[in-house]
């Protein structure tokens, strides 16, 4: 595989013109034209469409693109891992969690690694759940954190904690002062639900369809944080939970646990290895800290460990 063929459909793709991409990697067009049609010839792919007077990434082109680009973010890595060789610095722990927990539990857990391992470096990434389940088998991160369950030959899970679903709704609205809201309570309100394929979207409509209950108006959005988010704006409900609201703008919100009771599991996920780096120890404790401390402060909290 040539790399440079690999720069030159990077940058061209990114810059949006051959112009663009020639500047960058100090070639001409005819160069990065040749490097690209060598490429496509190589992969077997039409990565550009040219029948207009720009080059139009093809479907096939955007999604080598997003694949490729982290082995090309790898490589430009490289002389960063050479020079902390040089300075002994060798051990990176490499994170992925899923948006749904990173901020209110992957981010302090990484913070207290950091404090108390400062020779560790550490690389997190955020990547929805499907993703994150790929690149862990794919052996590209050492630990991930995430919902549960994820089922792939590849992994090897371990609960963390279990939080109880919750209504959350507007500051005020009028059925903020109930101790528990059922799938009937909500029936009339425009319901805020992910899109399909996602996890808390099958939850979402599990509870309502095992009420008989259909909501009056729906709402699609790619992100449970979205959705807080357009709660928070009055835009109508979501099913969620604590951890999720509270990324968003948790001062506009109330969060009313739903019944009968559902709960979601979160945990680790490990790539299916004999092996774990002596800093994949030191993060688990800080992480396993955290929940704890999490799961004193909430009732609607329990740990799954």
């Amino acid at each position: 595989m040539n790399i440079k063929a690999l720069r030159a459909f990077r940058a061209t793709l990114s810059e949006g013109s051959l112009v663009a991409a020639s500047d960058i990697l100090h070639l001409s067009q005819p160069a990065i034209s040749r490097l690209i049609s060598g490429l496509e010839a190589e992969l077997r792919l039409t990565l550009f469409d040219r029948s207009g007077r720009n080059l139009t990434p093809t479907p096939e082109g955007l999604a080598f693109y997003k694949e490729a680009g982290r082995i090309l973010d790898n490589l430009d890595e490289i002389p960063r891992i050479a020079a902390e060789i040089k300075a002994g610095r060798t051990e990176t722990l490499r994170i992925v969690t899923m948006p749904r927990i990173a901020q209110s539990l992957s981010a302090p857990a990484v913070a207290r690694f950091l404090k108390n391992n400062p020779d560790t470096n550490i690389n997190l990434d955020v990547r929805a759940r499907r993703e994150a389940g790929k690149w862990l088998a794919g052996r590209e991160y050492d630990i991930g954190i995430g919902a549960l369950p994820v089922d792939h030959p590849g992994i090897v899970t371990k609960p963390l904690l279990r939080v109880r679903a919750q209504a959350v709704l507007p500051l005020g609205h009028p059925l903020s002062s109930r101790k528990e809201l059922t799938a009937d309570d909500l029936v009339d309100e425009t319901v805020i639900r992910l899109m399909h394929g996602l996890l808390l979207r099958d939850q979402l409509d599990d509870f309502f369809h095992s009420a008989g209950a259909t909501p009056r108006q729906t709402c699609e959005v790619a992100a449970s944080q979205l959705a807080c988010s357009l709660v928070a704006e009055r835009a109508g409900v979501t099913i969620a939970d604590e951890l999720v609201a509270a990324q968003t703008q948790s001062s506009k919100l109330t969060l009313v646990p739903v019944t009968p009771e559902r709960w979601m599991t979160f945990g680790i996920l490990y790539p299916l290895s004999d092996t774990k780096p002596d800093a994949l120890h030191l993060f688990e404790n800080a992480l396993f800290e955290i929940v704890a401390e999490l799961a004193q402060q909430s009732p609607t909290l329990e740990l799954a460990f």
